[in-house]
């Protein structure tokens, strides 16, 4: 592996914390950073063989239900320092309710309506839940980045109540 893409970056931050098995890096993936960037469970089973492989990772111990822990390496956390040390690029934009609002023309009036309703609850809850993460946050970087994900979800709010009933 010459080089970290952003998911196996993120996995890797989160196994600082100690070993995970797959399914507590999903978890842990969605209760840190879910609101500003997403890692599907089979981006992370697909990720850790390949890190395993390129010896940024090691197999921790056997857990229940043939569930396997992952430990990060020396390896490993050298290619993450690196990786946080180079430039991010753009940013790759990819919401499914947006792309989806983008051709909301193609259903009928009842479905638009459904989609948008079904949305604006979801994003609210999403709201409530990263304004108490934002409230918690003590360092300043975790503190910016949940701030962030509140304006986000407050700007998805504001895009859907201007969409016309």
């Amino acid at each position: 592996m010459t080089e970290l893409n952003a998911t196996s970056a993120a996995l890797l931050g989160l196994l600082h914390e100690g070993p995970k098995t797959g399914g507590q890096l999903v978890a842990a993936a969605a209760e840190r950073f879910g609101g500003f960037f997403s890692v599907t469970r089979s981006q992370v089973y697909r990720e850790l063989p390949v890190m395993t492989d390129a010896g940024l990772l090691r197999l921790g111990k056997q857990g229940p239900r043939s569930s396997q822990q992952y430990v990060i390496t020396a390896a490993g956390k050298r290619a993450f320092k690196s990786w946080l040390n180079t430039e991010p690029g753009p940013d790759n934009v990819r919401s499914p309710l947006i792309l989806r609002l983008y051709h909301a023309g193609a259903l009928t009036p009842k479905q638009r309506a459904n989609l948008v309703n079904s949305a604006r609850e979801q994003y609210t809850q999403k709201l409530s839940e990263s304004r108490s993460t934002a409230k918690a946050a003590s360092d300043p970087y975790e503190k910016a980045t949940a701030d962030f994900t509140v304006a986000y979800n407050r700007a998805i709010i504001k895009l859907l109540d201007a969409i016309p009933e």
